[in-house]
């Protein structure tokens, strides 16, 4: 058994050296980048009109409002990766991996707005004043390539229904051992009792506990790195110092290790800022296609994406990462890269013994949150394999499924769960990169769309008979064709 298990390790660290070492950094960076230039920097000009969609983003009539798909969309990005991988990444990449964490999410921010407008433009009418769609519909619709579809569905569903929720049950129960002394194996139970009733309530229930708990969490949490933030800011030039020297193997170049330090910083930071606000993994869009969009038009929940990963990495994964390493003596205490502890005990220099108990609080709502928002992004993929009407069953399999991974995740080790999760997150993310770029000049004539409504002062309107590539792709029922329109594609 234990020779198997060792195979099984092997087979997965060869596996994430293949994809992570040779492959999708590059490909993640160079997508990013390429977005960027062809949008002229959409990020950053368009940075304020990311903000004022809020103000709207509330009214989804009966269906999931844009600002519901966001806060399930963060529920999803904002946990382990945010508390126990940003630690992760520290521990194993140096206060450096920080610096390759930001980039990732500022060229993400592009990639997210591209991946979540096409989930928009193709998703199609649930039948329940609800939407469905994500990487497999564009897929599918736009490239013609089903067997790639169902490829990515079957990772997503590997990646977020099982692996990446063993990994929050995981960090929870974890937490819970550190800070009060519950048994892991007590946690994992209690978890699988209070998360059985909300999958089983379909999207909309957890579409409706994610808007309620997503937004406070994120505050509090805030308040508390904030707090520290303040109370140390003498020591805060020095903390940026050390990111930015780190990043480019400055404090390691009189040892001679500049390409190993560099390379170990890069790769731990795009790979823990990738897991924490999956910009391009193609998970996002899953629930992006859920949203009735304001103003009506595929290009706004890519805005309001945007805005996920803005928050997700540029904000909270900034506030651990302040914790951290404004705490030098939780780096050097550390034994071994048990994230989320590593949280704890440098929350615990600045505040005292209850910041043990605080993380623990904080990873138990984000880590549960994202439990149930993983959940929700395998359902629509395992109804997009077995059709609405034959997935019952499926989804039945699914369900049950979800909640022995949470219970096995709470007790197993932490190494072999954050080594599965990387290589089905990479594989997942390799087909929908590919995907993006190939559908990429329909994103853009979209966002020219919006763009030019924009300046001509109206509130701009998704006519999906302007763009030919969209001919006979298109759910008239989600997107109904207005009056009159000219050709923009």
């Amino acid at each position: 058994m234990t020779s198997l298990i060792d195979l099984f390790n092997e087979l997965v660290s060869a596996g994430n050296g293949v994809i992570w070492g040779k492959l999708l950094i590059y490909i993640l960076i160079g997508a990013g980048l390429y977005f960027t230039i062809m949008t002229r920097g959409i990020q950053f000009r368009f940075f304020g009109h990311m903000f004022s969609l809020l103000r709207g983003s509330r009214s989804g009539g009966e269906g999931i409002s844009s600002f519901q798909a966001l806060s399930t969309s963060l529920a999803a990005r904002v946990g382990t990766g945010n508390l126990a991988g940003v630690a992760v990444a520290i521990y194993l990449g140096g206060p450096g991996a920080i610096f390759w964490m930001w980039m990732t999410a500022l060229v993400g921010m592009a990639t997210s707005f591209i991946e979540s407008t096409l989930a928009q433009a193709y998703k199609v009418d649930h039948g329940d004043k609800t939407f469905r769609g994500g990487p497999a519909r564009y897929i599918e619709q736009g490239l013609g390539q089903r067997w790639m579809a169902v490829a990515f569905s079957v990772c997503l569903i590997i990646a977020f229904g099982l692996a990446f929720n063993s990994v929050q049950s995981n960090s929870i129960a974890q937490a819970m051992d550190q800070a009060f002394g519950i048994p892991t194996w007590v946690v994992g139970i209690v978890l699988v009792v209070v998360v059985t009733p909300i999958i089983f309530g379909g999207l909309r229930s957890i579409a409706r506990v994610a808007e309620l708990i997503v937004p406070i969490m994120a505050l509090f949490y805030l308040a508390i790195a904030l707090f520290v933030v303040a109370t140390n800011i003498s020591e805060l030039p020095g903390a940026l110092a050390l990111v930015f020297n780190s990043a480019f193997g400055l404090e390691e170049a009189a040892g001679g290790a500049v390409g190993y330090a560099v390379a170990q910083a890069m790769m731990q930071g795009i790979k823990r800022g990738l897991f924490s606000n999956e910009a391009g993994m193609g998970s996002a869009p899953n629930v992006a296609a859920t949203a009735t969009t304001s103003p009506n038009h595929p290009a706004a929940q890519g805005f309001m994406q945007m805005l996920g990963v803005f928050f997700d990495t540029l904000v909270i994964c900034t506030a651990t990462a302040s914790v951290i390493i404004l705490s030098e003596p939780a780096l050097q205490d550390g034994d071994s890269p048990n994230g989320i502890q590593l949280t704890q005990i440098a929350l615990s220099e600045h505040v005292g013994s209850w910041g043990a108990s605080f993380v623990a609080i904080a990873i138990l709502l984000f880590a549960f949150t994202s439990l149930i928002a993983n959940y929700s992004y395998g359902e629509s993929n395992i109804e997009y394999i077995a059709g609405e009407r034959r997935s019952r069953p499926a989804v039945l399999v699914y369900r049950l499924a979800v909640l022995a991974m949470i219970m096995i995740g709470a007790v197993a080790q932490l190494k072999t769960i954050w080594n599965f999760a990387d290589l089905s997150m990479g594989m997942m993310a390799l087909i929908n990169l590919i995907a993006i770029l190939l559908l990429s000049p329909l994103a853009f004539a979209i966002f020219r769309d919006y763009e030019r409504q924009l300046k001509a002062g109206v509130e701009p309107t998704f006519d999906p008979s302007q763009f030919p590539k969209l001919a006979n792709k298109v759910d008239s029922s989600a997107w109904p064709t207005p009056p009159r329109a000219e050709s923009r594609d």
